[in-house]
Protein backbone atom coordinates (compact mmCIF):
# COMPACT_ATOMS: atom_id res chain seq x y z
CA UNK A 1 0.00 0.00 0.00
CA UNK A 2 0.69 3.60 -0.74
CA UNK A 3 4.51 3.48 -2.56
CA UNK A 4 8.59 3.30 -1.78
CA UNK A 5 8.40 7.18 -2.05
CA UNK A 6 6.68 9.72 0.09
CA UNK A 7 5.49 12.70 -1.84
CA UNK A 8 3.05 15.39 -0.30
CA UNK A 9 0.19 13.20 -2.29
CA UNK A 10 1.92 10.38 -1.58
CA UNK A 11 2.60 10.32 2.18
CA UNK A 12 -1.35 10.11 2.99
CA UNK A 13 -1.85 7.33 0.64
CA UNK A 14 1.32 5.40 2.60
CA UNK A 15 -0.21 6.52 5.64
CA UNK A 16 -3.86 5.22 5.13
CA UNK A 17 -2.56 2.24 3.80
CA UNK A 18 -0.49 1.16 7.06
CA UNK A 19 -3.12 2.18 9.31
CA UNK A 20 -5.36 -0.25 7.50
CA UNK A 21 -2.73 -3.11 7.55
CA UNK A 22 -2.59 -2.74 11.17
CA UNK A 23 -6.16 -2.15 11.85
CA UNK A 24 -6.57 -6.17 9.88
CA UNK A 25 -3.76 -7.23 12.18
CA UNK A 26 -5.63 -5.86 14.92
CA UNK A 27 -8.89 -7.21 14.06
CA UNK A 28 -7.23 -10.70 13.38
CA UNK A 29 -5.97 -11.08 16.87
CA UNK A 30 -8.12 -9.73 19.01
CA UNK A 31 -10.27 -11.80 20.84
CA UNK A 32 -13.08 -9.30 20.83
CA UNK A 33 -13.41 -9.24 17.22
CA UNK A 34 -14.84 -11.29 14.58
CA UNK A 35 -14.52 -9.73 11.49
CA UNK A 36 -12.16 -6.85 10.29
CA UNK A 37 -14.79 -6.04 7.69
CA UNK A 38 -17.53 -5.10 9.39
CA UNK A 39 -16.52 -3.42 12.75
CA UNK A 40 -20.09 -1.02 12.79
CA UNK A 41 -21.97 -4.91 12.34
CA UNK A 42 -19.81 -6.75 14.34
CA UNK A 43 -19.82 -3.72 17.45
CA UNK A 44 -23.50 -4.17 17.42
CA UNK A 45 -23.86 -7.88 17.64
CA UNK A 46 -21.38 -7.74 20.49
CA UNK A 47 -23.22 -5.38 22.29
CA UNK A 48 -26.52 -6.70 22.05
CA UNK A 49 -27.77 -8.19 25.41
CA UNK A 50 -28.29 -11.69 25.68
CA UNK A 51 -31.48 -12.18 27.20
CA UNK A 52 -32.77 -9.88 24.00
CA UNK A 53 -31.99 -12.12 21.60
CA UNK A 54 -33.93 -15.54 20.48
CA UNK A 55 -33.11 -18.92 21.86
CA UNK A 56 -31.66 -20.13 18.77
CA UNK A 57 -29.06 -17.02 18.31
CA UNK A 58 -27.87 -17.53 21.71
CA UNK A 59 -24.20 -17.81 22.00
CA UNK A 60 -23.52 -21.38 22.51
CA UNK A 61 -20.54 -21.61 25.24
CA UNK A 62 -20.35 -24.79 25.69
CA UNK A 63 -17.82 -24.22 22.66
CA UNK A 64 -15.21 -22.15 22.07
CA UNK A 65 -16.07 -19.24 20.55
CA UNK A 66 -14.07 -19.90 16.84
CA UNK A 67 -14.67 -22.86 14.90
CA UNK A 68 -11.75 -25.15 15.94
CA UNK A 69 -11.58 -27.22 12.33
CA UNK A 70 -9.10 -23.96 10.82
CA UNK A 71 -6.05 -22.67 12.29
CA UNK A 72 -7.48 -19.61 11.91
CA UNK A 73 -10.32 -20.22 14.46
CA UNK A 74 -8.18 -22.41 16.85
CA UNK A 75 -5.56 -19.22 16.91
CA UNK A 76 -8.12 -17.10 17.75
CA UNK A 77 -9.30 -19.12 20.94
CA UNK A 78 -5.68 -19.62 21.98
CA UNK A 79 -4.97 -16.23 21.58
CA UNK A 80 -8.03 -15.36 23.80
CA UNK A 81 -7.06 -17.93 26.57
CA UNK A 82 -3.43 -18.57 26.71
CA UNK A 83 -2.98 -14.84 26.90
CA UNK A 84 -0.80 -14.11 30.08
CA UNK A 85 -2.94 -11.17 31.03
CA UNK A 86 -5.33 -13.71 32.07
CA UNK A 87 -3.10 -14.33 35.38
CA UNK A 88 -4.03 -11.18 36.85
CA UNK A 89 -7.68 -12.14 36.88
CA UNK A 90 -8.38 -12.12 40.68
CA UNK A 91 -9.99 -15.26 42.86
CA UNK A 92 -13.70 -13.75 43.30
CA UNK A 93 -13.33 -12.88 39.37
CA UNK A 94 -12.09 -16.50 38.24
CA UNK A 95 -15.04 -17.55 41.10
CA UNK A 96 -17.69 -15.58 38.91
CA UNK A 97 -16.41 -16.61 35.73
CA UNK A 98 -16.91 -20.44 36.81
CA UNK A 99 -20.87 -19.27 38.36
CA UNK A 100 -21.84 -17.38 34.89
CA UNK A 101 -20.22 -19.86 32.64
CA UNK A 102 -22.01 -23.01 34.67
CA UNK A 103 -25.77 -20.96 34.83
CA UNK A 104 -25.80 -20.19 31.44
CA UNK A 105 -24.72 -23.86 30.43
CA UNK A 106 -27.48 -25.34 32.95
CA UNK A 107 -29.84 -23.14 33.14
CA UNK A 108 -29.54 -20.57 30.21
CA UNK A 109 -30.37 -17.88 32.47
CA UNK A 110 -27.76 -14.67 32.95
CA UNK A 111 -27.43 -11.28 34.07
CA UNK A 112 -30.36 -8.87 32.63
CA UNK A 113 -27.69 -6.43 31.66
CA UNK A 114 -25.41 -8.76 30.31
CA UNK A 115 -24.18 -8.67 26.71
CA UNK A 116 -23.24 -11.16 24.46
CA UNK A 117 -19.60 -9.70 24.44
CA UNK A 118 -19.05 -10.04 28.04
CA UNK A 119 -20.28 -13.41 28.20
CA UNK A 120 -17.63 -14.17 26.15
CA UNK A 121 -15.01 -12.63 28.10
CA UNK A 122 -16.12 -14.65 31.44
CA UNK A 123 -15.96 -17.77 29.35
CA UNK A 124 -12.60 -17.03 28.38
CA UNK A 125 -11.73 -16.10 31.69
CA UNK A 126 -13.47 -19.86 32.58
CA UNK A 127 -11.68 -21.84 29.60
CA UNK A 128 -8.16 -20.17 31.07
CA UNK A 129 -8.37 -21.41 34.64
CA UNK A 130 -10.40 -24.70 34.65
CA UNK A 131 -9.87 -27.74 32.97
CA UNK A 132 -11.73 -28.79 30.09
CA UNK A 133 -12.79 -32.15 31.15
CA UNK A 134 -12.68 -32.01 35.06
CA UNK A 135 -13.61 -28.79 35.51
CA UNK A 136 -11.27 -28.41 38.57
CA UNK A 137 -9.27 -24.90 38.41
CA UNK A 138 -6.06 -25.79 37.11
CA UNK A 139 -2.50 -24.46 39.90
CA UNK A 140 -1.58 -20.84 38.56
CA UNK A 141 1.32 -21.61 36.85
CA UNK A 142 0.50 -24.82 35.10
CA UNK A 143 -1.89 -22.64 32.44
CA UNK A 144 -1.30 -22.21 29.19
CA UNK A 145 -1.35 -18.53 30.28
CA UNK A 146 1.56 -18.91 32.71
CA UNK A 147 3.52 -19.86 29.91
CA UNK A 148 4.74 -16.48 28.64
CA UNK A 149 6.37 -15.05 31.68
CA UNK A 150 7.36 -18.14 32.73
CA UNK A 151 9.22 -19.60 30.06
CA UNK A 152 10.70 -16.18 29.43
CA UNK A 153 12.42 -16.29 32.41
CA UNK A 154 13.49 -20.03 32.67
CA UNK A 155 14.48 -19.62 28.93
CA UNK A 156 16.77 -16.34 29.49
CA UNK A 157 18.80 -18.40 31.99
CA UNK A 158 19.39 -21.32 29.80
CA UNK A 159 20.40 -18.86 27.20
CA UNK A 160 22.34 -16.55 29.47
CA UNK A 161 24.12 -19.88 32.12
CA UNK A 162 24.61 -22.53 28.93
CA UNK A 163 28.21 -21.96 29.70
CA UNK A 164 28.53 -22.86 33.18
CA UNK A 165 27.73 -26.27 35.14
CA UNK A 166 25.82 -25.16 38.00
CA UNK A 167 23.76 -22.41 36.27
CA UNK A 168 22.84 -24.92 33.51
CA UNK A 169 21.76 -28.13 36.02
CA UNK A 170 19.74 -25.42 37.98
CA UNK A 171 18.25 -23.89 35.42
CA UNK A 172 17.72 -27.18 32.98
CA UNK A 173 15.86 -28.92 36.45
CA UNK A 174 13.26 -25.66 36.83
CA UNK A 175 12.45 -25.91 33.18
CA UNK A 176 11.94 -29.80 33.15
CA UNK A 177 9.97 -29.30 36.99
CA UNK A 178 7.97 -26.41 35.36
CA UNK A 179 7.13 -28.59 32.29
CA UNK A 180 6.16 -31.64 34.49
CA UNK A 181 3.46 -29.51 36.03
CA UNK A 182 1.95 -28.10 32.71
CA UNK A 183 1.90 -31.43 31.32
CA UNK A 184 0.08 -33.01 34.41
CA UNK A 185 -2.16 -29.74 34.82
CA UNK A 186 -3.00 -30.18 30.48
CA UNK A 187 -3.64 -33.89 30.29
CA UNK A 188 -6.59 -35.30 28.94
CA UNK A 189 -8.99 -36.62 31.42
CA UNK A 190 -8.53 -37.33 34.87
CA UNK A 191 -6.13 -39.91 34.80
CA UNK A 192 -6.25 -41.27 38.07
CA UNK A 193 -2.55 -41.72 39.37
CA UNK A 194 -1.14 -42.39 43.08
CA UNK A 195 0.88 -39.45 44.72
CA UNK A 196 4.01 -41.91 44.38
CA UNK A 197 3.57 -42.60 41.26
CA UNK A 198 2.88 -39.03 39.84
CA UNK A 199 6.04 -38.79 41.96
CA UNK A 200 8.05 -41.39 40.01
CA UNK A 201 6.93 -40.20 37.33
CA UNK A 202 8.31 -36.61 37.77
CA UNK A 203 11.32 -38.41 38.91
CA UNK A 204 11.88 -39.93 35.59
CA UNK A 205 10.89 -36.90 33.45
CA UNK A 206 13.21 -34.92 34.85
CA UNK A 207 16.01 -37.10 35.39
CA UNK A 208 15.70 -38.65 32.19
CA UNK A 209 15.55 -35.21 30.38
CA UNK A 210 18.11 -33.51 32.60
CA UNK A 211 20.15 -36.10 31.69
CA UNK A 212 19.57 -36.06 27.91
CA UNK A 213 20.03 -32.15 28.52
CA UNK A 214 23.58 -31.99 29.97
CA UNK A 215 24.85 -35.06 27.75
CA UNK A 216 24.43 -33.23 24.79
CA UNK A 217 25.48 -30.19 26.25
CA UNK A 218 28.78 -32.52 26.91
CA UNK A 219 28.94 -33.47 23.39
CA UNK A 220 29.27 -30.24 21.70
CA UNK A 221 31.65 -28.19 23.68
CA UNK A 222 34.24 -28.36 20.86
CA UNK A 223 31.72 -26.60 18.28
CA UNK A 224 31.51 -23.60 16.91
CA UNK A 225 30.35 -21.05 20.05
CA UNK A 226 26.68 -20.20 17.38
CA UNK A 227 26.49 -24.30 17.66
CA UNK A 228 27.01 -24.08 21.30
CA UNK A 229 24.21 -21.49 21.69
CA UNK A 230 21.47 -23.44 20.14
CA UNK A 231 22.19 -26.58 22.68
CA UNK A 232 19.58 -25.36 25.07
CA UNK A 233 16.80 -25.86 22.43
CA UNK A 234 18.32 -29.21 21.30
CA UNK A 235 18.76 -29.99 24.81
CA UNK A 236 14.99 -28.54 25.55
CA UNK A 237 13.40 -30.64 22.45
CA UNK A 238 14.80 -33.94 23.43
CA UNK A 239 13.54 -33.34 27.46
CA UNK A 240 10.19 -32.65 25.92
CA UNK A 241 10.18 -35.86 23.94
CA UNK A 242 11.31 -37.58 27.51
CA UNK A 243 9.19 -35.31 29.85
CA UNK A 244 5.54 -35.18 27.97
CA UNK A 245 5.38 -39.48 27.99
CA UNK A 246 6.52 -39.97 31.05
CA UNK A 247 4.19 -37.19 32.80
CA UNK A 248 1.42 -38.49 31.16
CA UNK A 249 2.13 -42.50 30.79
CA UNK A 250 -0.93 -43.31 32.65
CA UNK A 251 -2.76 -42.27 29.30
CA UNK A 252 -0.51 -44.55 27.31
CA UNK A 253 -1.42 -47.29 29.68
CA UNK A 254 -5.08 -47.28 30.14
CA UNK A 255 -6.14 -44.81 26.95
CA UNK A 256 -7.49 -41.93 26.66
CA UNK A 257 -11.20 -41.36 26.58
CA UNK A 258 -13.32 -41.28 23.57
CA UNK A 259 -16.61 -39.74 23.41
CA UNK A 260 -19.72 -38.73 20.96
CA UNK A 261 -19.34 -35.52 19.81
CA UNK A 262 -22.10 -34.54 22.93
CA UNK A 263 -19.76 -35.50 25.52
CA UNK A 264 -20.54 -39.24 25.76
CA UNK A 265 -17.84 -41.46 26.83
CA UNK A 266 -17.73 -44.64 24.12
CA UNK A 267 -14.31 -46.32 26.10
CA UNK A 268 -10.99 -45.59 26.30
CA UNK A 269 -8.27 -46.04 23.76
CA UNK A 270 -4.41 -46.37 23.87
CA UNK A 271 -3.64 -45.78 20.10
CA UNK A 272 -5.77 -42.49 20.66
CA UNK A 273 -3.26 -41.55 23.91
CA UNK A 274 -0.19 -42.10 21.49
CA UNK A 275 -1.37 -39.88 18.83
CA UNK A 276 -2.62 -37.31 21.12
CA UNK A 277 1.10 -37.03 23.36
CA UNK A 278 2.95 -36.85 20.17
CA UNK A 279 0.72 -34.24 18.87
CA UNK A 280 1.37 -32.15 22.09
CA UNK A 281 5.11 -33.09 21.85
CA UNK A 282 5.31 -31.70 18.12
CA UNK A 283 3.64 -28.66 19.53
CA UNK A 284 5.91 -28.09 22.36
CA UNK A 285 8.98 -28.67 20.26
CA UNK A 286 7.73 -25.86 17.65
CA UNK A 287 6.60 -23.14 20.50
CA UNK A 288 10.05 -23.41 21.59
CA UNK A 289 11.88 -23.52 18.17
CA UNK A 290 11.49 -19.50 17.49
CA UNK A 291 12.53 -18.28 20.57
CA UNK A 292 15.04 -20.41 21.41
CA UNK A 293 16.62 -20.56 18.18
CA UNK A 294 16.37 -17.05 17.23
CA UNK A 295 17.27 -15.44 20.26
CA UNK A 296 20.98 -17.46 20.70
CA UNK A 297 21.72 -16.18 17.36
CA UNK A 298 20.64 -12.83 17.88
CA UNK A 299 22.77 -12.70 20.77
CA UNK A 300 25.63 -14.43 18.97
CA UNK A 301 25.77 -10.89 16.70
CA UNK A 302 25.40 -8.85 19.24
CA UNK A 303 28.51 -10.14 21.67
CA UNK A 304 30.93 -8.98 18.70
CA UNK A 305 29.88 -5.19 19.82
CA UNK A 306 32.20 -4.36 22.57
CA UNK A 307 29.50 -2.38 24.61
CA UNK A 308 27.12 -5.66 24.77
CA UNK A 309 29.96 -8.17 25.28
CA UNK A 310 31.39 -5.89 28.54
CA UNK A 311 28.22 -5.91 30.18
CA UNK A 312 26.92 -9.64 31.23
CA UNK A 313 23.67 -7.96 32.64
CA UNK A 314 22.77 -6.60 29.60
CA UNK A 315 22.79 -9.56 27.58
CA UNK A 316 20.27 -11.29 30.13
CA UNK A 317 17.68 -8.90 30.51
CA UNK A 318 18.09 -8.59 26.36
CA UNK A 319 18.19 -12.37 25.97
CA UNK A 320 14.69 -12.74 28.80
CA UNK A 321 13.10 -9.56 26.77
CA UNK A 322 13.39 -11.04 23.49
CA UNK A 323 12.24 -14.67 24.61
CA UNK A 324 9.59 -12.80 26.08
CA UNK A 325 8.14 -11.26 23.31
CA UNK A 326 8.14 -14.12 20.64
CA UNK A 327 6.57 -16.22 23.15
CA UNK A 328 3.79 -13.93 23.42
CA UNK A 329 2.85 -14.89 19.77
CA UNK A 330 4.61 -18.36 19.34
CA UNK A 331 2.53 -20.20 22.12
CA UNK A 332 -1.20 -19.36 20.91
CA UNK A 333 0.38 -20.40 17.26
CA UNK A 334 1.90 -23.74 18.13
CA UNK A 335 -0.65 -24.51 20.61
CA UNK A 336 -3.63 -24.07 17.58
CA UNK A 337 -1.34 -26.49 15.46
CA UNK A 338 -3.81 -29.26 16.72
CA UNK A 339 -7.38 -29.24 17.74
CA UNK A 340 -7.55 -30.07 21.24
CA UNK A 341 -10.77 -31.52 20.63
CA UNK A 342 -10.17 -33.69 17.84
CA UNK A 343 -11.63 -36.77 16.04
CA UNK A 344 -10.69 -39.89 14.57
CA UNK A 345 -11.97 -42.68 12.62
CA UNK A 346 -13.25 -45.66 14.78
CA UNK A 347 -11.31 -48.53 12.19
CA UNK A 348 -8.33 -46.70 13.58
CA UNK A 349 -9.13 -48.35 17.09
CA UNK A 350 -8.03 -51.10 18.84
CA UNK A 351 -10.39 -54.21 17.05
CA UNK A 352 -12.54 -54.51 20.98
CA UNK A 353 -13.39 -50.36 20.50
CA UNK A 354 -14.65 -50.92 16.68
CA UNK A 355 -17.15 -53.77 17.61
CA UNK A 356 -18.44 -52.09 20.64
CA UNK A 357 -18.69 -48.75 18.94
CA UNK A 358 -18.71 -49.09 14.98
CA UNK A 359 -22.68 -50.08 14.91
CA UNK A 360 -23.66 -46.27 16.41
CA UNK A 361 -20.24 -43.98 15.50
CA UNK A 362 -18.21 -43.93 11.98
CA UNK A 363 -16.48 -41.04 14.23
CA UNK A 364 -15.16 -40.51 17.60
CA UNK A 365 -13.94 -37.35 19.83
CA UNK A 366 -11.24 -37.02 22.70
CA UNK A 367 -9.16 -34.29 24.32
CA UNK A 368 -5.82 -34.36 23.22
CA UNK A 369 -4.69 -32.23 26.44
CA UNK A 370 -2.06 -28.92 25.65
Amino acid sequence: TGGAYCSLGGCSVCISGLLKSFGLLICFLHPNTSSALDLSANYRKMTELVKNLPASKRPDISKPRWPQNTYEGRLRHYWATANPLNLFHTTAEIEAAKRIVLDYRQTGKVDDKMTVEELWRWKHIYDSAYHPDTGRKMPLIGRMSAQVPCNMIITGGLLTCYQRLPGLVFWHWTNQSFNALVNWTNRSGDSKVTNMGLLRAYCAATGGALTAALGLNACVKSFHPLINRLVPFFAIAVANAINIPTMRSVELQKGIDVAEENGTKLGASRKVAFIAIAEVTISRIAMAAPYMVMTPIVAHYMMKKPWYASRRWVNAVFQTLLCGAVLAFSTPMCCALFPQWSSIEVSKLEKDLQESIAKRNAVVYYNKGL
